[in-house]
């Protein structure tokens, strides 16, 4: 037996367990999580294309206001896609995935904590839920309900960004323009990925500016 053949016997193996090892998968919660650019749609994407290989059933939802890229398709910022079904809220996921054997959820910090029900409902009913989502707003709080999610998930992933100062393993997601609300979408121009010491460092000047601007403020009154 040549040494050829039993190297294509392996690779063949190996890519017939890779194809069907998809298919046992069901029933659990996956979560892909990290801070800006960290590839967490990218993932996302990936994990649903594999599944769509291996024939399986899938469906991919997002909120209706993330419209960055694209009113219906998930959208990765390296622009890979996938179409997708935008709902207003968690509990329409439900409404959708019958028969499903894969769904997936992007940007599902933007829901609220019902998704964790939504997700378990799926979860134990045997259909595999990807979610993927900021684990943490532009404070370092933990955002919506991904920490919740993480603690009832099967398996959770954090992915990380470079940090854009120094060039660390990125920590959270520093925003760039000066708007206070915990929901604000945006990109390069709005939020950059930084560790956890530069995060830290710009989190303190922010604080800093906005106090020396309050001042200011009251000294022009």
């Amino acid at each position: 037996m040549s040494l050829q053949f039993v190297s294509f016997v392996i690779f063949a193996n190996a890519m017939i367990e890779n194809y069907t090892g998809e298919n046992r998968l069901p029933g659990r919660i996956e979560v892909v999580c990290g801070s800006m650019f960290s590839g967490k749609t990218e993932e996302l994407i990936r994990r649903m294309k594999r599944a769509m290989f291996a024939k399986q059933k899938v469906e991919i939802f997002k909120p209706a206001m993330d419209t960055r890229y694209s009113d219906v398709n998930v959208v990765s910022h390296d622009r890979n896609i996938i179409r997708s079904t935008p709902v207003q809220n968690a509990a329409a996921i439900l409404e959708h995935c019958a028969g499903h054997d894969v769904v997936g959820i992007d940007e599902a910090q933007f829901f609220g904590a019902d998704l964790v029900g939504v997700c378990n409902t799926l979860a134990n009913g045997g259909v595999r839920v990807i979610v993927a989502g900021l684990d943490m707003d532009f404070r370092g709080e933990p955002f919506g309900p991904i920490p919740l999610l993480c603690a009832v998930a099967d398996d959770v992933t954090k992915v990380h960004a470079i940090c854009v100062k120094c060039g660390s393993m990125a920590y959270g997601s520093h925003r760039l323009v000066d708007v206070t609300s915990q929901v604000m979408l945006g990109e390069k121009s709005e939020y950059e990925p930084l560790c956890r010491s530069c995060f830290q460092k710009a989190v303190e000047a922010d604080r800093l500016n906005a106090l020396s601007g309050n001042l200011f403020d009251s000294v022009e009154q």
